[in-house]
């Protein structure tokens, strides 16, 4: 049956003469009851531990009575917003392809533009190599540039990140002591509903943040950030090229300079104990915030439902990135801070280096490129600051500065041979305080 009215009854597919009538008095037979879906916490209908259950009016969960029991909207919104985890997955994928793609369709990268990267990584590999010293190879297998679309990258870049952000979701999802010691039946509930949607909030907010990297992304390394361990190395062929042609550079040369740039990054990141201690300090750094339930309970306070346009205003209000940063630093991450920056700042001022000599040799724009692409480095937006607040990676002018003076400084002092030993063994990473005193590290090792 339809219910179009404007729908002939000759065109059902049954006949109305075979129909049976109706009997009200089976109702009485059913069993409402038993067909109801079984209780199932993890699927979250049905449950009592599902505070946004319909099935069963003021039933308690483990965080108190249920203030939405009984209301559909809210019910189908938990529904919507279920979760296995700490972060919800699927609506950071959503999340990062409609930041990345702007919503519009991408096309696959032309065969043509991916030859001319293979063969351009080829010719960056071999001079990081002779320059460095340091192997780029994985698995015994050579480097080489993967050419994607924004999109992709997005969706690779979130899998990539996928352990350190799901150790950021279960920091940021434990309920801070004295959470429900207030009383307030209001403030319990707003808590309540904190802790339901914070798997749905974070995955607006970290798939918005990797969106908008990705939107603008020349290449998997403009956050230093580690991944896991394989040759290929993401590049955005279409960002890249648009970069050029807004700033007047010759296309070849500007993705001879990402590919010099991806990989001399992949160089120092191969380093096993190099990556290991950026991990370390990124994983301790994550895991170190306290939550700010207060921040989410202020938002939701302000939050009107009563219009027609109440799923956009809260979908606006839980993927909003100041909401999720109401999170507390605490000592310890303020603490280890300078570590954090010391090796980050370290590991761009080098890179620079190389990719400053690389170039030198290779391409005759060398110096307007390295300008438009730093100036670009150092701009903030705000998935920027977010990026720095969430992970802890700075990299302000400033920062960026003290990893070039430092390099620099080593260079003067003891050339290229000294600044090779930067890598060498696990304590040859210099010291915060040796960052801005370049002639501390080198009496350390005793590099004349």
């Amino acid at each position: 049956m339809t219910d179009d009215p404007g729908r002939d009854e000759s065109e059902h597919d049954e006949s109305t003469s075979d129909k049976v009538p109706f009997d009200e008095s089976a109702i009485d037979d059913l069993d409402f009851e038993s067909s109801l879906p079984d209780s199932d916490p993890e699927v979250g209908i049905g449950g009592t531990d599902n505070p946004f259950s319909v099935f069963g009016p003021g039933a308690e969960t483990s965080g108190g009575a249920n203030p939405f029991a009984g209301i559909p909207m809210f019910a189908d919104i938990a529904r919507m917003l279920s979760t296995g985890g700490p972060l919800n997955w699927d609506i950071a994928r959503q999340m990062a392809m409609s930041a990345a793609t702007g919503g519009k369709v991408e096309t696959n990268v032309d065969p043509a533009v991916r030859f001319a990267f293979s063969d351009l990584a080829r010719i960056a590999d071999m001079h990081v190599q002779n320059l460095t010293g340091l192997d780029t190879t994985v698995g015994g297998r050579n480097v080489e540039i993967a050419t994607t679309t924004p999109g992709v990258w997005a969706q690779r870049t979130l899998d990539a990140y996928k352990p350190l952000m799901t150790e950021l979701a279960t920091s940021l999802g434990r309920r801070a002591e004295g959470d429900d010691d207030s009383g307030d039946p209001f403030a319990a509930m707003l808590a309540g509903i904190g802790q339901m949607m914070g798997p749905s909030m974070l995955g607006m907010a970290v798939g918005g943040m990797v969106g908008q990297l990705a939107a603008r992304a020349f290449g998997q390394y403009d956050l230093p950030i580690p991944r896991p361990a394989s040759h290929e190395l993401l590049v955005v062929p279409s960002t890249i090229d648009a970069f050029a042609k807004s700033w007047s550079l010759a296309v070849d040369e500007l993705r001879l300079w990402a590919c010099l740039q991806e990989i001399a990054t992949h160089a120092v990141l191969n380093v096993a104990h190099v990556r290991a201690e950026l991990e370390g300090l990124l994983r301790h750094h994550v895991a170190g915030f306290r939550p700010d339930p207060s921040a989410l309970m202020d938002k939701l306070e302000g939050l009107e439902l009563g219009d027609n346009d109440a799923a956009s205003a809260l979908q606006r209000t839980l993927g909003d990135p100041e909401v999720l940063l109401g999170a507390v630093q605490t000592p310890e991450q303020l603490a280890q801070l300078p570590r954090l920056d010391a090796l980050v700042t370290t590991i761009i001022g080098y890179v620079d280096h190389v990719v400053d000599r690389a170039a030198g040799m290779l391409l005759g724009s060398h110096r307007q490129i390295g300008e438009a692409v730093r100036r670009r480095r150092v701009e903030s937006s705000p998935e920027d600051i977010f990026v720095e607040r969430l992970l802890g990676l700075r990299l302000s002018r400033q920062q960026v500065e003290r990893g070039r003076a430092f390099v620099d400084g080593v260079v003067e002092r003891a050339g290229e041979d000294g600044l090779s030993r930067l890598f060498a063994a696990t304590g040859n990473l210099p010291t915060p305080a040796e960052i801005d005193a370049p002639g501390l590290w080198l009496a350390r090792l005793d590099i004349a």
